[in-house]
């Protein structure tokens, strides 16, 4: 229920910021529950996993309890960050057109410089993939 912003780890974390369709899904789910079950490993590399979806912070808050999560989840309801980060997509269905987000994955160093960008990951193992980066951050 406040505003992050990644500037604040900036020279302090990585930040492995991650996009997500919506709470509760299966694919969602796991890589929620993957990303906080490892969430000590990221963070003896100096990393920080944030998860964002345009679902509003009091669904973030029940998926959260539901699932044990620990990592951070961002609500972005207007998208605005989604889009910078090209991750909605326009799809149309039966004449109906609307935005999509496709589930993403940005490792972006101390100096706040994308090193890693994944579109359209497939949930399971995508964290242990995810970590491999990490790891590669401090060679």
């Amino acid at each position: 229920m406040q505003t992050v912003s990644l500037s604040e780890f900036k020279g302090k974390k990585h930040v492995v910021l991650y996009f997500y369709p919506r709470d509760g899904t299966p694919g969602c789910t796991l890589v929620a529950t993957d990303f906080s079950d490892h969430e000590d490993q990221f963070g003896r590399h100096d990393c920080v996993v944030v998860g964002v979806s345009r679902d509003d912070c009091l669904t973030h808050a029940t998926f959260r309890d539901q699932h044990g999560l620990t990592i951070s989840l961002l609500s972005d309801p207007e998208g605005d960050v989604c889009r910078m980060y090209g991750v909605l997509q326009e799809q149309e269905n039966e004449g109906v057109r609307r935005e999509c987000l496709v589930r993403s994955t940005f490792v972006i160093d101390k100096k706040g410089v994308i090193r890693h960008a994944a579109y359209g990951v497939t949930p399971r193992g995508h964290a242990a993939e995810v970590y491999d980066v990490v790891k590669r951050l401090r060679a």
